[in-house]
């Protein structure tokens, strides 16, 4: 997201009645200088040489005068653009939005047409995009402090995966689901790999409240009591790593641990899970010449590592699952300010 002041309206603006025989004002400020590097900004963002900075056509500020300030813009064809790529990027996979980044109807709207699914946190986020019209077998449910309720209303509204995040959950979920029927879940494994901008965001490593430890046995042994519950379906493995990740290397880290619990888990068990997903938190640029991290070598990297680690685990090669979110909704952000 970038973020913009835009010059104030004088004091008296709103007071003071026009003029008629004045002469002709000067121009309007401009919302920056020229020169101003568009690198980060929405892709549509262009800036004539003597007026204000446009998004999507629309100068910032009209947007200023209209709504006035702070407003926060979504780029429509920014958004689109980035679901593309990322289709692209990932062909053979499933792209989910993650919702936590940024949703309102309008995105749930744009991202379900363009052909990706969604991952949530709560009832909330699930209600708002059901009533959207996202179909409910595209959302995933995720969160390390799912509620009753949160778990009633994915239940309720037939959501295509929850991911189950703590050992707990595991027996609060078999017992909500309705007899006869079967929930599919993942598990979310922490799988003991540091990335991430900050620290404070590394979300990978055994220190962490998130998710099931692949260190000390707490992955494996949830993955056995889920096999237990005949209400519950375990078709996958999932992991999230952190946040603003600019590297490939992480993930690929990632693969081969847990392409290496998929293999104990067809040994012990029988059984060759279908799904990997690898989360998101693929990183951004929020100043011009800052890294980001380039999502067509992440998903060819990605793919080869995958295929030669189930090769070497003579594993079957699981469908692929990324849910990027501030990659897709925060280059095509403004936050616009007096």
């Amino acid at each position: 997201m970038t973020t913009l002041r835009v010059p104030p309206l004088p004091t008296d603006a709103a007071a003071a009645p026009p003029a008629p025989a004045a002469p002709a004002a000067p121009a309007p400020a401009s919302t920056g200088p020229s020169d101003t590097d568009l690198s980060v900004w929405p892709t549509t963002t262009t800036q004539p040489t003597h007026g204000d900075l446009t998004v999507g056509g629309v100068p910032l500020t009209d947007i200023a005068e209209r709504f006035g300030t702070p407003a926060y813009l979504i780029d429509e064809a920014d958004v689109r653009a980035r679901c593309r790529a990322y289709r692209r990027a990932f062909p053979d996979a499933d792209v989910l939005y993650a919702a936590k980044a940024f949703l309102c109807r309008a995105m749930a709207h744009w991202v379900e047409e363009e052909g990706l699914g969604l991952d949530v946190c709560s009832a909330g986020e699930l209600e708002l995009a059901v009533t959207t019209g996202f179909p409910a077998d595209r959302i995933v449910l995720h969160g390390n402090a799912k509620s009753p309720h949160d778990l009633a209303a994915a239940l309720r509204l037939g959501v295509g995966r929850i991911v189950i995040d703590s050992a707990s959950e595991i027996a609060r979920l078999a017992a909500a689901v309705p007899p006869g029927s079967r929930q599919k879940v993942m598990v979310r494994v922490v799988p003991g790999i540091a990335a991430g901008g900050h620290a404070k965001i590394r979300t990978g490593t055994d220190d962490q409240k998130f998710g099931l430890s692949l260190t000390d046995g707490s992955a494996q042994h949830a993955v056995a009591r889920i096999l237990g519950q005949p209400t519950l379906d375990l078709v996958g493995l999932h992991c999230h790593l952190g946040s603003q990740i600019t590297t490939e290397k992480p993930y690929l880290a990632a693969v081969r641990r847990l392409v290496g619990l998929m293999a104990r888990i067809k040994d012990q068990h029988g059984l060759a899970l279908p799904e990997l997903d690898l989360g998101g938190g693929h990183g951004i640029a929020y100043r011009p010449g800052e890294e980001a991290l380039d999502i067509a070598a992440l998903a060819r990297r990605v793919r080869a590592e995958l295929v030669g680690s189930c090769a070497a685990a003579d594993l079957p090669v699981p469908r692929l699952t990324v849910e990027p979110g501030r990659a897709i909704a925060g280059p095509a952000g403004v936050a616009l300010y007096r």
